[in-house]
């Protein structure tokens, strides 16, 4: 079982990407993670991961908070699966995505540049392994 965190368009503002990079970096310690830039017309992402949950966030996508973000991932190690999570660009997910997603999240109904929803992620994903190994983190 992965972890991909795929997202689509550059990511510039160091600071956001260095915090991106922290979190995704302490997950790596309990499970695989790994952190790319995509370009839609060159992936191919249910072909990549036929067996792998499919997850797009996207602000008109389910809400969840973070005990239910955890059993997500729960479930998904439990089945042994990969977890590909993929955030859009600024014009959002390509057209038809959406549609053959597993789960289309939403991280908040607030809107934040594409960086800090990397981040806000990148983080989500630390917390749910740490709150599933009780490790203090999520107090």
């Amino acid at each position: 079982m992965k972890i991909y965190v795929y997202y689509i368009g550059r990511a510039k503002d160091p600071h956001a990407n260095a915090l991106t990079k922290e979190f995704l970096g302490r997950a790596a310690r309990y499970n695989a993670v790994e952190l790319r830039e995509i370009r839609p017309d060159r992936i191919d992402l249910w072909g990549k991961h036929p067996s792998g949950r499919k997850i797009l966030l996207d602000p008109a996508g389910k809400r969840v908070d973070s005990v239910e973000f955890a059993a997500l991932v729960s479930k998904t190690v439990t089945e042994a699966r990969d977890l590909v999570f993929v955030l859009g660009g600024h014009d959002g997910l390509p057209k038809g995505w959406a549609a053959r997603a597993d789960l289309r999240l939403s991280l908040s109904p607030l809107t934040f540049p594409h960086e800090l929803a990397r981040a806000v992620l990148a983080e989500q994903i630390y917390r749910a392994f740490a709150t599933l190994r009780g490790h203090p983190y999520p107090r």
